[in-house]
């Protein structure tokens, strides 16, 4: 046996050790045979499975792993003790009965003879296998080896399970790789294959066919190679990114729609956008009508896809009065806008030729919709400014706010379906008698509606400042007024006429 002086530089020497070993001393019968091995030195910086270490020193192994004594590794210690030659057991199995402990636990065993014992090194494989195995199947990984000197190919688990091959096969040889490879991606591996041999590695994504099922393999590779540069092995991990590629193709294509669809909308809200100024230019500044100063607005709405058919009209009439209308074709797009075009169009047409009353001029509205089939809401006032008298009708729109001195008239509202709805609707008048300085407003929904769940109506705030506005009136009026009512709807067109009586 090692006197204390050989024991001590040993235990200094392992203790320092990162790796799992232990330097066994045997101890013999009287007849020289063996009957236990103890513990003499070991790695300080490990443990065995039952979370021993540094005190595992003096003990001896029947006591510590009693099962093993009689077994295969046994076999190996008494063999390399009497030989010289060492000797590995690739994969020691080990049991444990008691709980608390892991039952089965596998193990990589070297043994040399060292000094007069045996210095055992050990690695714990089941841990580590079982942590690649999951690594692999979570992350669908593999990873292979291939010898370039021999030919000889390793595979892990993960590769056998990406190309769907038989693991009792052994590794599909390059020849079947290369078959398996789709030929648009040849070129790929080619430059895969330059790239390693400038000393870089290859990082590349191609598809194989396995069976019926075209999968996409990102392949991670480099070489190595020895001390004069001659490539020696191939070492590749494999990931199976074929759902990612599906889910990014299949995004693009979203993508590629959305913006179709987007850039469609936003040429479709330029058209229609440009149509609204051809049909119905707003003037920049109030402009004057007969007892009145108006201003008109119109703001498209704030989201592309809602393109809308609303429009206005005011121009003086034969006799010194003046007209007021608005309305809103139902839809949006340039249907609505086409919408629109036709009936302000066919208002002109019908007052050129002295057709002007707010009834008569909604039911040829109605018909024309019926004709046309379409739908809108609108409101129509004529305004005499020699007996002060508003006669409106509508026909399913808001009725007109009218303001005086900080407070709103209240307004009869007078029945009348929207245009289009059916043939024989009549649309009664209302008269409201206005005085100077009266505040009236004629608007669509864009002004006062918003379609997110949640939001407020907005009439109330309108009327608000409405009613603030006819406190104290000027000249400015307005166009202040006007300006604060100039917020566009994310959802609808706005159009507005602001009037005062002068």
């Amino acid at each position: 046996m090692a006197d204390e002086a050989v024991q001590a530089v040993v235990r200094q020497i392992l203790a320092v050790v990162p790796a799992g070993c232990s330097w066994l001393l045997p101890e013999t019968a009287e007849d020289g045979s063996v009957t236990d091995f103890q513990i003499a030195a070991t790695g300080g910086e490990t443990h065995d499975i039952y979370g021993r270490g540094m005190s595992r020193l003096g003990a001896r192994l029947s006591q510590l792993y009693p099962s093993i004594v009689g077994g295969h590794l046994w076999q190996i210690y008494l063999d390399v003790l009497r030989t010289g030659e060492p000797d590995e057991m690739g994969e020691f199995r080990y049991e444990e009965k008691r709980s608390g402990i892991v039952a089965h636990s596998l193990f990589a065993v070297s043994v040399h003879r060292v000094l007069g014992g045996l210095l055992v090194w050990w690695q714990r494989l089941d841990e580590d296998r079982r942590r690649w195995e999951i690594t692999e199947l979570l992350g669908s990984l593999g990873w292979a080896e291939h010898d370039l000197t021999t030919g000889a190919s390793q595979w892990s688990p993960g590769m056998y399970r990406i190309f769907e091959h038989d693991p009792a096969l052994g590794p599909m040889s390059r020849a079947e790789q290369a078959a398996a490879l789709l030929p648009a991606d040849r070129g790929l591996s080619e430059a895969a294959w330059q790239t390693m041999d400038s000393g870089s590695a290859s990082d590349v994504t191609v598809r194989f066919r396995t069976g019926p099922v075209v999968k996409h393999l990102r392949i991670l590779s480099d070489v190595v190679s020895d001390a004069s540069g001659t490539p020696l092995k191939i070492n590749a991990v494999v990931q199976d990114v074929t759902a990612r590629e599906n889910s990014r193709s299949a995004i693009q294509r979203l993508s590629d729609r959305l913006h179709t669809r987007e850039m469609t909308a936003l040429a479709e809200h330029r058209l229609a956008g440009q149509l609204q100024n051809l049909i119905q230019p707003v003037p920049a500044a109030p402009f004057p009508l007969p007892g009145l100063e108006v201003m008109a607005g119109y703001l498209p709405a704030e989201s592309a896809a809602r393109v809308g058919g609303d429009w206005y009209h005011a121009q003086e009439l034969p006799g010194g009065r003046a007209i007021l209308a608005v309305g809103d074709v139902a839809g949006h797009g340039m249907g609505a806008a086409s919408g629109m075009a036709h009936l302000r169009f066919a208002l002109l047409a019908w007052l050129s030729i002295g057709i002007d009353g707010p009834s008569e001029l909604l039911a040829h509205l109605n018909r024309l919709c019926l004709q046309l089939r379409i739908t809108g809401t609108a409101v129509v006032a004529v305004f005499d400014p020699a007996s002060g008298e508003l006669g409106w009708a509508r026909a399913g729109h808001a009725p007109p706010l009218i303001a005086r001195g900080g407070a709103t008239v209240p307004l009869d509202l007078p029945a009348g379906l929207l245009l289009g709805a059916e043939e024989d609707t009549t649309y009664p008048v209302r008269t409201s008698r206005l005085t100077g300085d009266d505040l009236v407003l004629l608007y669509t929904d864009g002004l006062v509606e918003r379609r997110t769940p949640g939001d407020p109506p907005l009439l109330t705030e309108v009327t608000g400042l409405v009613e603030a506005a006819s406190a104290e009136v000027d000249d400015q009026t307005v166009a202040r007024l006007a300006s604060r009512l100039n917020r566009p709807s994310p959802d609808d067109d706005t159009c507005t006429l602001t009037v005062r009586v002068v």
